[in-house]
Formats: C-alpha cells, structure tokens, sequence
C-alpha cells in the first residue's frame, strides 16, 4: 500500500515528492519512470450497448434506419446493430419521493441543435410528444418509436470535453460553464 500524501487525499504520483520518492522505488514498488506514471492504462470498457424492447422490433429498426440515419450492422436475420459516434453515461439521483424508482435506465439521443434536428426529423416523419423546453441542463424534447419506446432527444447545455483518461481532467463544471452562455444565445436567437 502506497503511504497517503499530505498534499493529496490518496497517494499519488501526482506531486514531485511522490514522483522523486516513486522513481527511488522508496515505496516499496517497482521504479516507475515519469513518463511510465502519465500513461493511463487501455481503458476496459470501450462503449455502451443499449437495449430497446419493443412489441415492434421491425418497425422500429426501419425507424432507427431510416428516420435516425444511423449507421449500422446487419448482422444477419434482420437484426441491424446501431453505431453512435459518440456517447456518454450520466448518473441521476431519484427524488424526494423515490421517483423514478433506483434502478430505472433510461435511453436519450443529444444533439447541438435541437431546433435544427427536430425539424429535419420531422420532414422525415417522426412525431414529436411535446414541445422544446429547457430543463436547466439542456433544451429538450421527446418522441415515440415504434412499439410505444418514449425517447428523449435534447441540445445540452455543457460542452462534452474530452475524457479525462485522454486530455488531463476537464471537468463538466468548466465546460457548462463555458457553453451555457452560448447556447442561451443561440437559443434566444431561433
């Protein structure tokens, strides 16, 4: 077990008297170089691989295919396995009455423009359940697939930064900072 730093709530490489002490092996692990201690390990999740249930699975494929225009795989039998260029995971806390209840997913597709894709989706015949409207953390909206599948689409108010593991930590709490008042703009503006 590598000792606490004083600077640091858990050890660390992270400070120079760390590195030095780290680099002399004098923690009682194997020397490590300090380029060895920036290198972050191959990450081993490398996406997500959501599910829709549906009492129209055809239907919706054509759906996702045709109206979404994502790319996918056909891998055979009718199955088409849908490619994102990008996606993220967010954690949300239930509510002071439980509600939903913990352990409740939930599947949203985000965009940078919310006023431009909700009307280019509905030129292609997908069916809107309400209107845009801003719920603090992005501008949003929702639509139904085949089969009865509720899915909200929404603009996001923060700017996705690259993954900590890739740049050296932006944090979300900079980039909302840095977008929110462009996307307010922007919003005002349509």
């Amino acid at each position: 077990m590598r000792p606490a730093c004083h600077h640091h709530t858990d050890p660390c490489f992270f400070c120079v008297e760390h590195k030095r002490k780290a680099e002399k092996g004098i923690f009682g692990i194997d020397s490590i170089t300090a380029e060895e201690s920036r290198e972050e390990p191959k990450p081993m999740i490398l996406g997500l691989h959501g599910l829709f249930y549906t009492s129209e699975p055809a239907a919706m494929r054509v759906f996702i295919r045709d109206k979404l225009k994502l790319p996918y795989t056909d891998v055979g039998k009718g199955w088409l396995i849908f490619d994102l260029p990008e996606g993220d995971i967010g954690v949300h806390p239930i509510d002071e009455n439980g509600q939903p209840p913990s352990g409740t997913h939930d599947v949203s597709f985000y965009c940078d423009d919310i006023d431009g894709t909700v009307a280019e989706l509905r030129t292609r015949g997908v069916r809107f359940d309400q209107d845009v409207e801003d719920h603090g953390y992005g501008f949003v909206t929702y639509f139904t697939m085949p089969g009865g599948v509720k899915v909200q689409l929404y603009e996001p108010k923060y700017e996705k930064g690259p993954s900590k593991s890739k740049a050296g930590g932006k944090t979300s709490e900079a980039n909302a900072t840095a977008k929110e008042p462009k996307v307010a703009a922007k919003r005002r503006n349509r």
